[in-house]
C-alpha cells in the first residue's frame, strides 16, 4: 500500500509540473543561454554601482558562472555596508525603499552567511522606511517614493521571513482598491504586478487578521483581472517592458485559466528578445526569472547547494550591439510649454540621451539634468525646470524606454512634457 501511495504522489507531482502556467516554447535553449550571458556581461560594467537587481536575476537562473556572480556580490556588499552605516533619516524626495529592498533580496539569494550585523541594520532601515512611506500615504495619499517601491519593500521583508506590519500591508491593499497604481487614466501594469507578487507573499504567511486576509485575496483577484485585461494584440501585458513582472505574477498565482494569456505573453517576450529589445540590465533581470519559470517569490527558497558552476556560461555582447551609424538623421526636439522647437542633427542609431546632449551643446537655450537610477539615467530637469518629465513621440505616444535606451528614427518629433 505504501508503494502505491508513493506512485500516486509521484504521478500527481508529474501532473503538476506538466501544467505549469507560463511554459517557455521548446527550442529556445540557445536563446536563453545567450540572454543569460548578456545579463552576465552587465557585471563587467564598472562605470556605475553594482545593481542588486542584476544579481537577483542571475541567481534565479538555472545556469551560473559562480566566480563572476561572487565577484559581483562582493561589489554589492560594499554598497550594503555603506547603506547600513548611514543614518536612518530620509531626505525629502530621496527615499531608498526600492534600493534597500533589492539589497535585502540580493543577500537572500546569495550563498553567504546572512545572519550578520550589517543585514540586521538593513532590516532596521527597511522597517523605518516602510513606516515613513506608510505615514506619508496617510497624510498625503501617496508614498514618499511610489507604490512600486513600497510593494518591493513589503516583498523583500516577506521573502526574508520577516513579518510585515499589518498596517503597512493594509495601505497597499487600500491603494489597489482605490485604483492608485497608475497615472491618471493609465494603469501601471508593472506596479500592479509588483504589488500582486508582494500580496501573494504576505497572503501565504497566514499571520494576519481574517478581514485583512479577505481584502488581500480580493486585491490579488483585482490585480489579476487588470493584468489579463491589459493584454494587447501583440500579447504584451501593458507593454513589452511591464510584461516580465506581469508574467511573474501570473506564474506565482498559478491556475490553469490564464494559461492562454501567459502563453501569448511569453511569445511576445521571446519575440522581443530575438529583436534585441532587451538591452537595459535592470529590465533584463526582471525577465530572467520568467525564462526559467520562476518569480521573485522564489527568492525565499533559492537552493544554494544546487548552484552548480557552468564554465560554458560566459559574458556575451548583446545580440543587437549598438553602434552609431555613418549616416545622419534629423530629429525634432520640442519642449512643451516652453519656446523650444529645434531640428537636431545626429548620427543614426543615436539614443535620445545623445540627442539631448547634442541639443545642449549646440543651443544655449536648451539644458537638461539627469540622475542615475538602477534603470539608467532619469530626466529630472529641462531648462532648469525640475519635475517629472514625460517622453513622447509625436503626436502623443508615450515612450516606454528611457532616454538612454530609446533610439529615434529619422524625421521623428520628440516631445518633452512636464
Amino acid at each position: 500500500m505504501a508503494l502505491n501511495w508513493q506512485v500516486l504522489i509521484i504521478s500527481v507531482q508529474a501532473f503538476i509540473v506538466s501544467v505549469k502556467l507560463c511554459e517557455i516554447p521548446e527550442g529556445k535553449i540557445d536563446l536563453i543561454k545567450s540572454f543569460n550571458g548578456e545579463l552576465l556581461s552587465a557585471t563587467f560594467d564598472y562605470s556605475n554601482d553594482a545593481n542588486p537587481s542584476v544579481y537577483i536575476g542571475l541567481r534565479l537562473s538555472k545556469s551560473h558562472n559562480l566566480n563572476k556572480e561572487e565577484e559581483y556580490f562582493q561589489r554589492l556588499k560594499t554598497a550594503m555596508e555603506a547603506i547600513s552605516a548611514s543614518r536612518l533619516g530620509i531626505k525629502e524626495g530621496d527615499p531608498k525603499t526600492g534600493l534597500l529592498a533589492l539589497q535585502l533580496m540580493a543577500q537572500k539569494v546569495s550563498c553567504e552567511n546572512i545572519e550578520t550585523p550589517i543585514r540586521n541594520r538593513l532590516f532596521t532601515h527597511m522597517k523605518y522606511h516602510l513606516h515613513k512611506e506608510k505615514e506619508n500615504i496617510a497624510l498625503n495619499g501617496k508614498p514618499l517614493s511610489n507604490y512600486f517601491q513600497y510593494s518591493l519593500g513589503i516583498l523583500a521583508m516577506c521573502v526574508n521571513g520577516k513579518i510585515v506590519d499589518r498596517h503597512v500591508v493594509h495601505k497597499l491593499v487600500l491603494a489597489e482598491e482605490q485604483n492608485k497604481f497608475g497615472y491618471g487614466e493609465t494603469i501601471s501594469i508593472d506596479t500592479e504586478a509588483m504589488a500582486g507578487i508582494a500580496l501573494l507573499c504576505v497572503k501565504r504567511v497566514n499571520n494576519y487578521p481574517r478581514e485583512l486576509v479577505m481584502h488581500i485575496k480580493n486585491s490579488v483577484k483585482s490585480i489579476k483581472d487588470k493584468i489579463v485585461t491589459s493584454q494587447n494584440t501583440e500579447g504584451e501585458l501593458g507593454n513589452l517592458y511591464s510584461t516580465p513582472l506581469a508574467v511573474q505574477f501570473l506564474s506565482a498565482l498559478g491556475g490553469r485559466k490564464d494559461k492562454d494569456t501567459c502563453s501569448k505573453a511569453i511569445k511576445a517576450l521571446i519575440k522581443g528578445v530575438e529583436k534585441g529589445k532587451f538591452s537595459n540590465p535592470a529590465m533584463m533581470s526582471q525577465l530572467m526569472p520568467v525564462l526559467f519559470q520562476k518569480s521573485y517569490l522564489d527568492v525565499a527558497n533559492v537552493d544554494c547547494e544546487s548552484s552548480i558552476n557552468n564554465p560554458l556560461l560566459i559574458p556575451v555582447s548583446p545580440t543587437d550591439d549598438i553602434v552609431l551609424g555613418n549616416e545622419f538623421i534629423h530629429v525634432r526636439l520640442m519642449v512643451e510649454g516652453q519656446n523650444f522647437n529645434e531640428l537636431i542633427k545626429v548620427p543614426s542609431r543615436s539614443s535620445l540621451l545623445d540627442i539631448l546632449k547634442t541639443a545642449q551643446d549646440q543651443n544655449s537655450k536648451f539644458s537638461f539634468e539627469t540622475k542615475n537610477t538602477l534603470y539608467g539615467p532619469l530626466l529630472t530637469a529641462v531648462n532648469k525646470v525640475a519635475g517629472y518629465w514625460q517622453l513622447l513621440k509625436e503626436p502623443n505616444i508615450s515612450l516606454i524606454e528611457g532616454i538612454a535606451d530609446y533610439r529615434p528614427e529619422d524625421g521623428e518629433t520628440i516631445i518633452l512634457r512636464l
